[in-house]
């Protein structure tokens, strides 16, 4: 049985006490030395907020003269609002921060290098998810501690796949699908009950789609295009992170988004400008999507309390390559501009322990980074009656799971791809030629 919030914020508690009582404090602190500290702490997930408000209120209690004041906003907000307090220099102390977007923030030097904090607490980097303590490093120095992951799977429509017995070992290739696309076509159905595999599928009349695929997905198709790619051969960089050259040329890759435009063309997924403005889980809850992929952090979407459709989760596809999944993880980021850096370190060391990786786990929307603390929290969904092992499974899979593309210019590689995929998906361009043109413009951003 696992022990009660209440005895993890105690425990936390404990665990502070001595390092945060040592902090030192800086001449331009709140008040005179020994005096009250306000930290701003921004984040973007309001289901995560709970979590970490917890965390807050452990670390205060720790030591009283330091409290953190926790803003949530919106994905697209955050980052807007993000972006104009760093350029006016009044951005918050620590933030929540995600791996295709810190570049930036060190290319501009307003992001703090963490690392002789680390190496002056002794900070342990293998506890967490193998791999992510190296996500946040260029050229030696440390921008953030891993806080939590996420991989991808299938999540289907109970109701509207029929047949399960096959979707533990799906496979996929682009030329004709494999069982995938199968599985997708029977789960589409037109307006007059025939699915998508008896001849008489009227692909102009759809009912449920077999497929929602996910179209704004940027230069990583994390949400499905770059998974089943992967697991073709395709590597998005030459090396990764801080690789120097894309690969977004491959013919692998373009075969990859030929066979999703294929599933448009056959009526198996909602053409492009057709499709839906609601989100894709928002159309899967109107019972008009069958399969979908999605990450771990949509589990309580999907698999809480209140959907009105019954969703299960299946592992992601084999391709020719293996069963690929992308891991990627936040972390917080200390503002180099910070009144109070000691302060922020002890706040984002917390963050980054288990002491507060227990109490997010506890709540259990995410999987958090410390490996000990993810059976923590996959035991708490087991509790709550969810079964989310596929996403762990494929966490520690041996060559199974692989990182999204961290260059430098992340912002504008990710618009030129997109746009490209869009006017393929669209039927303006050619895969081969709209990615090749693609690679080159992004390519010139590295140089």
């Amino acid at each position: 049985m696992l022990p009660p919030r209440t005895v993890i914020a105690a425990l936390a508690a404990a665990a502070l006490t001595l390092p945060l009582a040592a902090c030192s404090r800086n001449s331009d602190d709140d008040g005179a030395a020994g005096g009250k500290v306000t930290l701003n702490y921004w984040l973007w997930d309001d289901k995560q907020q709970p979590a970490y408000q917890e965390c807050a209120d452990a670390f205060t209690k720790a030591d009283p003269d330091v409290t953190v004041k926790i803003t949530q906003t919106a994905w697209d907000q955050y980052w807007q609002n993000l972006t104009t307090q760093l350029t006016s220099g009044s951005a918050p102390d620590v933030w929540t921060d995600h791996a295709s977007y810190y570049p930036q923030f060190v290319s501009s030097n307003q992001i703090l290098d963490i690392q002789p904090f680390v190496d002056q607490d002794h900070v342990d980097l293998t506890q967490y998810q193998a791999g992510l303590a190296d996500l946040f490093v260029k050229d030696g120095k440390r921008y953030g501690l891993p806080k939590d992951w996420d991989t991808m799977a299938l999540v289907y429509n109970k109701q509207l796949v029929k047949d399960t017995s096959g979707l533990a070992d799906l496979t996929w290739n682009p030329a004709d699908g494999g069982t995938f696309e199968k599985a997708i076509a029977a789960a589409t159905v037109d307006t007059s009950g025939h699915n998508g595999l008896d001849p008489a599928f009227d692909k102009t009349h759809v009912k449920v789609y077999g497929y929602l695929p996910e179209w704004a997905d940027g230069a990583q198709g994390q949400n499905g295009w770059g998974d089943l790619a992967v697991s073709d051969g395709f590597t998005y960089l030459d090396k990764n992170p801080w690789g120097t050259h894309y690969n977004y040329d491959d013919p692998r890759l373009a075969d990859t988004i030929t066979w999703f435009k294929h599933l448009i063309d056959a009526g198996y997924a909602p053409p492009f400008d057709k499709q839906s403005t609601l989100s894709r889980d928002a159309v899967m809850e109107t019972g008009k999507g069958a399969f979908t992929i999605t990450g771990s952090w949509t589990i309580g979407t999907y698999l809480g309390a209140g959907t009105k459709q019954k969703y299960a989760l299946a592992p992601l596809p084999t391709g020719p390559a293996g069963r690929k999944t992308p891991i990627n993880g936040l972390s917080d980021a200390i503002y180099a501009g910070t009144k109070h850096p000691d302060q922020a370190w002890a706040w984002v060391k917390f963050l980054g322990s288990a002491d507060c990786q227990d109490i997010v786990a506890q709540h259990a929307v995410v999987f958090p980074a410390i490996k000990t603390s993810t059976d923590k929290a996959l035991a708490a969904h087991k509790a709550a009656g969810r079964d989310v092992q596929v996403f762990t499974d494929e966490a520690t899979a041996p060559g199974g799971t692989f990182f999204l593309p961290i260059t430098d210019h992340g912002n504008e590689v990710s618009q030129i791809v997109q746009d490209s995929i869009q006017s393929v998906v669209l039927g303006q361009a050619a895969p081969a030629d709209a990615l090749k043109k693609a690679n080159d413009q992004v390519n010139g951003l590295l140089k």
